[in-house]
């Protein structure tokens, strides 16, 4: 069975354990990335979904753009195999070719995400 993880970081991130379960994919979803990094030790999922949220200038200077740059590094070194899929707001857009610069990204969906989008996406990673 393949597995996916979600890190999940705002009430938007999509969640569709039906879809999940018919793709015959085990889903977990993680509160913090600290516990998704725990989770990485002891397994490398088959597809991982993040939410993309730019730095803005805050502390993320130089070699880290978002949110993600942690989670997508550390996968790199536990789980390279792992499709990733990043999901966004419409406005974070103009900023996610900062991201795709420096991580392999499976897909990039933009918010509102629909189950047939989640679909396609998962069943092209499988080919």
């Amino acid at each position: 069975m393949k597995t996916l993880f979600t890190l999940v970081e705002s009430p938007f991130s999509p969640h569709f354990p039906e879809l999940y379960q018919e793709l015959g994919i085990a889903a977990e979803r993680f509160d913090s990335a600290r516990n998704l990094h725990r989770a990485l030790q002891k397994q490398a999922p088959d597809f991982f979904v993040g939410e993309f949220v730019y730095g803005w200038g805050n502390d993320y200077a130089g070699n880290t753009v978002s949110n993600l740059d942690v989670t997508l590094r550390t996968l790199q070194s536990k789980a390279p195999g792992a499709k990733v899929i990043v999901v966004m707001q419409p406005n974070q857009a103009p900023h996610i070719g900062k991201l795709l610069e420096i991580f392999p990204v499976h897909a990039v969906l933009k918010y509102p995400v629909s189950e047939d989008e989640m679909r396609a996406v998962l069943q092209t990673s499988s080919d």
